[in-house]
Formats: C-alpha cells, structure tokens, sequence
C-alpha cells in the first residue's frame, strides 16, 4: 500500500499544510490551483452526500475510490479537514487521519506558542513528526501497484 499526499485545510478552506510521498504524477497545476481544485471537490461531494443519501449523513463523506486511488477524508469538530491520498489498497486509514490529528496535529501545532491559528503550519517539528508517524504506519509501504 502507499501513501501519496495530505492536504489539512482550515474552517475556511485555506490550505494550513501539505505534504507528499510517493507521488510520482503531478498535476501540472500549482500547489495552490490543487488545493483549491481539491476543497472545491470536497465541498461538492460533502453537499451531494448529504443531500442524497439514503441514510442518517451523520458520518458524511469519508473517502472515495477510483481506479488509481483513494481519496480519505476526516473533518474535526473544529473544522479542520484532513484529506490523504492512497492507493486503492489502504485500509484503517480512518483511524490513521484521527491519530494525526490528535497525535501530531494537536501536540505539535495547537501546542505551539509560535503558530498562529488561521496561518499555514511552517514547524519544522511538526513536519519531522508527520513524516515520522506516516512512514512508520502499515500503509505507507513501497509496493507498486
């Protein structure tokens, strides 16, 4: 399984961090077209998902899957959205996004009293931490597809 990229977006849509691993085709597009490109879809699918399902959408939109990968996502109470790329094969990826969340994001950023709440996360810390933490996680492997 791999994983390929991590988009943590704020309340308000702006892109707070991003980050990438064995991604190995690039959008063409800058960073900041595909992040807008990518919370404008998230936004899309969250309203489709509400409005159309057939079931309580207490849980919302968790992920979707293509052929080529799989789209996880996981939003705080706090409205931060937390969107990782993978390939199709990854499971448990739920659990993974919340112990970012609460294990990396949470100590390493909301505990830092040199950021900013509103600002694009620019610790070297906490990047060290989530590269750590992602490499370290059953999902990360190296296997081609």
């Amino acid at each position: 399984m791999k994983v390929f990229n991590l988009y943590i977006f704020d309340k308000y849509g702006t892109l707070m961090y991003y980050a990438e691993w064995n991604r190995t085709k690039k959008s063409g597009l800058t960073q900041e077209e595909e992040a807008k490109l990518t919370y404008g879809m998230l936004s899309s699918i969250k309203s489709f998902v509400n409005k159309l399902s057939p079931h309580d959408p207490r849980e919302g939109f968790l992920y979707y899957k293509t052929n080529k990968y799989a789209l996880h996502y996981l939003e705080t109470p706090s409205g931060l959205k937390f969107v990782l790329n993978t390939d199709t094969n990854a499971t448990n990826v739920k659990e993974l996004l919340q112990q970012v969340y609460s294990k990396i994001w949470v100590e390493y950023v909301v505990r830092d009293p040199l950021w900013t709440p509103g600002t694009p996360v620019t610790s070297e810390l906490f990047q060290t931490k989530l590269d750590e933490f992602i490499k370290q996680s059953p999902i990360f492997g190296l296997r081609n597809i």
